[in-house]
């Protein structure tokens, strides 16, 4: 498997030009006419640049600030809480846990839509969170190009949210565990570094081993846990909270 670019350049730069930190927001001019704005609040970089790029090919006139924690989520809604179209929320990241984060953007702001953006999946979660006054509830576990498409259906007014016999089960999990189960001590030090937003080569110098090395490590990785991708794998990883403080 390659390389993320994506995650990469978020780990790397935090931006890009279709993306910009919650503190660049703060000084940034009036949104042009016709754009698009969207506060993604996840501390994972991996997570925000999957995203950001997922948003930048599906809405070209997509303008996203990111945000790692509550307080700066506060903050760019504060600047220009007009200016917000959309605010995806990670139920759990530093400032908040749970609901609470919602609970204070919909209490200061409740003009501007919060959808959350999370690893949980049970129903009881999703219908809580549409109960207290989500937008929508996007499971970190869809597609980019899924991602995008229940974004775009929040913005267009609609309340997004997967059906509830589509959820992830105990069954789902349990084969989850299973696969974990399989991964060497090696892989599982790789995976919360893929989790990390961190490079191969990044990887490789942490661990002293060649970047080929850790190459074979990822395809092997992507292959136990049957997914295609470093966010996909990611994600799956934050379901069982592997390595600790990871996606949520």
């Amino acid at each position: 498997m390659g390389e993320d670019s994506a995650a990469g350049a978020s780990a790397t730069a935090g931006h890009t030009a279709a993306g910009q930190t919650a503190a660049e927001q703060a000084t940034a001019g009036q949104t042009a006419a016709g754009q698009t704005t969207i506060v993604i609040g996840d501390d994972h970089p991996l997570v925000q640049a999957a995203l950001r790029d997922a948003l930048g090919r599906a809405m070209p006139e997509v303008r996203v600030i990111e945000c790692p924690d509550l307080d700066s989520v506060m903050t760019a809604v504060g600047q220009r809480p007009d200016g917000i179209d959309l605010v995806l929320l990670d139920l759990n990241m530093p400032g908040t846990h749970g609901f609470a984060g919602l609970f204070l953007m919909l209490a200061h702001h409740p003009t501007v839509p919060v959808a959350i953006l999370s690893a949980l999946q049970d129903p009881d979660t999703i219908r809580r969170a549409l109960a207290y006054g989500a937008s929508g509830y996007i499971p970190k576990s869809l597609s980019m190009p899924a991602m995008a498409d229940a974004i775009r259906a929040i913005l267009s007014g609609e309340t997004w949210a997967p059906p509830l016999s589509a959820v992830s089960s105990e069954a789902d999990e349990a084969d989850a565990a299973r696969r974990f189960a399989s991964l060497s001590p090696q892989q599982l030090r790789i995976l919360t570094m893929i989790v990390d937003g961190k490079l191969n080569k990044q990887i490789a110098g942490e661990l002293n081993v060649s970047e080929q090395t850790v190459k074979v490590h990822v395809s092997s990785i992507l292959r136990k846990l049957n997914v295609v991708s470093r966010t996909q794998a990611a994600v799956v990883a934050g379901r069982l909270a592997v390595g600790g403080d990871v996606l949520r």
